[in-house]
């Protein structure tokens, strides 16, 4: 579901109506019987809540595997040090973000708004 929600309502331009509307769209809470359409996942905190160890992080982002479990889920946050010690070099090893959420969640909610 986060990643649908990312897909959906920060992310998804392509033009795939079947993977989109009965697929992405629906599971991110869009589409003609979406509920609740308001709901957008950031998938910090829901990492930080349903990952807390960083097992998943670490499974599927090797590159991040040595980082401590308190900035496993933001690894920018943790200044150059702590991401260095553990073999990250910030927008080396691992990417810059590739958008800003809370800006991304502020456009998909202005939008819904000018549907009512």
């Amino acid at each position: 579901m986060i990643v649908a929600s990312f897909l959906g309502k920060d992310q998804l331009v392509d033009a795939d109506p079947a993977n989109n509307v009965a697929g992405w769209q629906w599971m991110a809470g869009r589409g003609a019987d979406a509920a609740p359409f308001f709901r957008v996942f950031n998938p910090v905190p829901q990492g930080e809540k349903f990952d807390p160890e960083g097992d998943y992080v670490r499974c599927w982002t090797p590159e991040l595997a040595r980082l401590p479990n308190a900035c496993i889920h933001q690894p920018r946050r943790a200044g150059e040090r702590v991401p260095a010690a553990a073999g990250v070099r910030l927008g080396e090893t691992y990417p810059a973000p590739i958008m800003d959420h809370a800006e991304a969640r502020r456009r998909a909610l202005a939008a819904y708004e000018t549907t009512k």
